[in-house]
């Protein structure tokens, strides 16, 4: 039966109010995640931008002999608590490396405690009324400001907040980056190029494929337990090492790679291979010197990424141990190390008002890194990817 204009008008109109009413929702998911994305970086940067900047007093230090075996000896009683404990605990071997200073009373901008910091920057903090009056006494003597932290960025963890910085964290990230680059990337790139060049179509590679494209959906942390089970306690990797964090991670990244790899690999038209295969090349010829090269820049994006996402993984690394304490920064793979993320996870676990500011600086500075990582993946897939 015929239907009449008026009731392929309302069908119309009923359509278009579906349509209309999927995309608000659609705008409103949309809105909804960037709302909350803004709210978490005005949090981290209000929260973190004050972690730049460190508490500093001018005081005089005495550098008598007393101070060589009582460090506290050299500064004045009246601002003995404001000093921060790790400047203290340096004097003796200040004197020992320069011995110049032995009998001298100095006048001196020394790091502040981490109380003295937090006052100066408007927050409550732990100082008595007696030691307020003292530290307003020097901001109005213009002994006592704030400066940039340079602190944070130049020493590794510590007890105290105002000495706490990323240094050993960041070479300890760099240290893992690279054992995960040199252990993932060729094993993963070469095992796409078998798969998808060189291995035949049975039932025996369908079931490795699919398990290499589940291996990309597995949580993180049983990707730890796995480098535990075999680099830690079967290979005896030492435990909280660049080596056996960067293998870990390794694993983690394999698939990615090996997926990004193989896409990047079946982009490349049929025509090149089939010109090489026309002037006599063979197969392995004709994936080195014509595939391969024409799908690096995708094999490349496709690491880039799964170098970043690795750089941001936490759970698997606390399995095999990277979340010690690390003060100072490892100089090979085989020493004690941490990362980023877990340094930021040790900080947030602290009560300090100073290490909330420097859990959320170090939050910061690892989403620096991870959009600059990803920013190089696009830079590169939108520079040498060919259009066919």
């Amino acid at each position: 039966m015929a239907q009449s204009l008026d009731d392929i008008s309302r069908q119309l109109k009923k359509r278009h109010r579906k349509s209309a009413r999927m995309k608000w929702l659609s705008m409103s998911a949309l809105i909804l995640a960037a709302t909350f994305l803004f709210l978490f970086l005005a949090d981290m940067v209000v929260k973190g931008l004050p972690a730049f900047q460190q508490g500093y007093i001018e005081i005089e230090v005495d550098y008598s002999e007393r101070a060589a075996d009582l460090p506290l000896a050299a500064i004045e009683a009246d601002y003995r608590e404001l000093v921060s404990r790790g400047f203290v605990r340096v004097i003796p071997k200040r004197m020992s490396e320069d011995e110049s200073l032995l009998g001298t009373s100095p006048t001196e901008w020394v790091l502040a405690d981490d109380a003295v910091d937090q006052y100066l920057k408007g927050r409550k903090s732990r100082l008595s009324d007696s030691e307020i009056e003292v530290v307003d006494r020097l901001v109005e003597q213009g002994r006592a400001e704030l400066r940039f932290n340079t602190v944070f960025f130049t020493r590794g963890d510590s007890k105290l907040p105002e000495m706490a910085g990323l240094a050993s964290a960041a070479v300890g990230s760099v240290l893992v980056l690279i054992v995960t680059l040199a252990f993932a990337f060729p094993v993963g790139v070469m095992t796409a190029i078998y798969l998808e060049e060189f291995a035949p179509d049975n039932r025996l590679t369908r079931i490795i494929e699919t398990n290499i494209n589940n291996l990309a959906a597995i949580p993180s942390i049983l990707f730890g337990l796995l480098g535990l089970a075999i680099f830690i306690n079967f290979f005896g990797a030492p435990r909280s090492s660049a080596l056996a964090g960067g293998l870990t991670l390794g694993l983690m990244t394999l698939p990615i790679i090996i997926i990004s790899s193989r896409a990047a690999l079946r982009a490349v038209p049929d025509s090149i291979r089939q010109a090489a295969f026309g002037v006599g090349a063979t197969r392995w010829q004709t994936v080195r010197d014509h595939v391969l090269p024409l799908s690096m820049p995708g094999i490349f994006t496709g690491s880039i990424i799964g170098l970043a996402q690795a750089l941001g993984e936490t759970a698997p690394l606390i399995i095999i141990g990277m979340i010690a304490y690390i003060p100072d920064a490892p100089t090979s793979f085989t020493q004690a190390a941490t990362v980023l993320p877990a340094q930021i996870f040790t900080w947030a676990g602290e009560p300090e008002a100073a290490y909330v500011e420097r859990t959320a600086a170090g939050i910061l500075v690892l989403l620096s890194v991870l959009i600059t990582l990803n920013a190089a993946a696009v830079y590169l897939r939108k520079k040498f990817e060919h259009r066919w």
